[in-house]
């Protein structure tokens, strides 16, 4: 790579020393070989800048969460110092374990078309006792399940439908929705349709690259972001549609981390890609005639923000949303990682890591009598079913099962 460094604003010399990064580290809390946000970020780069041979692998148990920057008072971009540190010094080459869990779009075409057959074995005990010797996949861990067929293929049966509403969003499902998660993909669809307006999938799509980015597949995240940044730029600067998202990391991996890690300027549309969370309140807080009806029960939902969401600062959205559900009742947990980070969490020497980092969620989910959990991202959501005894499902799933 030879792009990446000079194009960051690696600002480390605002940094005063507070510390108050630190405190509001995740892994600072639960794993004292981590030397922390401040000493691996400004403090550390003052010396890598001297001397290379500062870099300290143990830059590896970052999460990327970025809760220390929502936390700093003078704006550093200490999460970036350090993924850029990872990526311009780090010795340590992939693993296959690594290269399996980075390549998403890679996995999720091999394993869709078989996924009941894929799904059954990944579940076995016996091969999760061989996978966690062999690949260092922790065996307690709980492997995502696969869809059978793509949201793609699906969303190629109604294109032609979607075409005749005279409003139109596009939108950029991620690996998640195609392979993982369908039916999140039509329950947006769903609502975009009861407010009449259609929705056109991009051209072609790639991962966003936070699990390329996160194992050091850099050149590959690179290729992702480039393709994706050109069909952004179709569909909001040629076609005049906005982009529309339902996961909050590959929103912010998109509008964030491809400019600042990947040296890819996006500021033409980043303020076009946004949330559909965010997208449909506004639409409805702007025109109380487009509520649309719902039919529905009591529920009492626990919201989990996840980091990246945080960083965003647009949770206020989706759980206005959810507010909006008649006899609904929507509590907000307290702002703590759940621990899994992307691909961090089905790493076996981070599973402990990963566990206690979300414990107090945890906790707060299992003593607060709620019904369901719900949360705009979808290793959260992997980690709390994990972890907890409740279902955790994504807002506009929720919208779309109550709408009359």
């Amino acid at each position: 790579m030879n792009l990446l460094v000079n194009k960051s604003e690696n600002n480390f010399e605002q940094c005063i020393k507070c510390t108050i990064c630190t405190v509001y580290c995740p892994v600072s809390k639960v794993n004292p070989e981590y030397p922390g946000p401040k000493q691996s970020g400004p403090d550390g780069e003052r010396l890598r800048l001297k001397n290379p041979d500062f870099y300290d692998e143990s830059l590896k148990y970052c999460i990327n969460c970025k809760r220390c920057e929502v936390a700093c008072p003078s704006n550093v971009k200490i999460g970036d110092i350090i993924q850029m540190a990872r990526i311009k010094y780090s010795q340590k080459k992939p693993t296959l374990r690594d290269t399996i869990l980075a390549h998403t779009d890679f996995m999720g075409t091999l394993a869709t078309p078989f996924a009941p057959v894929v799904n059954a074995i990944t579940s076995a005990k016996p091969v999760k006792k061989i996978l966690d010797p062999l690949l260092q996949i922790d065996k307690r861990r709980n492997l995502p399940k696969y869809s059978f067929g793509t949201f793609r293929n699906w969303y190629k049966k109604i294109a032609e439908q979607q075409k005749t509403f005279a409003e139109q969003v596009s939108y950029f499902h991620g690996c998640y929705v195609n392979y993982n998660n369908p039916q999140l993909g039509k329950d947006l669809i769903k609502i975009m349709n009861s407010l009449n307006i259609g929705v056109q999938l991009l051209e072609k799509e790639r991962c966003c690259g936070i699990a390329l980015i996160s194992n050091g597949f850099i050149d590959k995240a690179a290729k992702n972001a480039k393709l994706d940044e050109q069909e952004i730029r179709k569909s909001v600067l040629e076609k005049k549609l906005p982009v529309l998202t339902t996961s909050s990391s590959c929103t912010f991996t998109i509008r964030d981390e491809h400019p600042h890690l990947l040296g890819i300027d996006n500021r033409e549309v980043r303020d076009e890609i946004e949330l559909a969370t965010r997208y449909i309140y506004r639409l409805l807080s702007t025109n109380q005639s487009n509520i649309p009806e719902f039919n529905n029960g009591k529920l009492k939902i626990a919201y989990h923000t996840p980091c990246h969401m945080e960083k965003l600062g647009w949770s206020y959205y989706s759980i206005e949303l959810l507010k909006l559900i008649p006899k609904v009742e929507v509590t907000v947990l307290d702002s703590n990682c759940c621990g899994i980070a992307g691909t961090f969490g089905f790493k076996k020497e981070n599973h402990e890591t990963s566990k206690k980092i979300g414990e107090s969620l945890f906790k707060q989910i299992e003593e607060g009598g709620f019904d369901l959990v719900s949360s705009d991202c979808e290793t959260c959501k992997w980690q709390i079913e994990m972890f907890t005894s409740k279902k955790c499902e994504h807002p506009l799933s929720i919208l779309a099962k109550v709408l009359a």
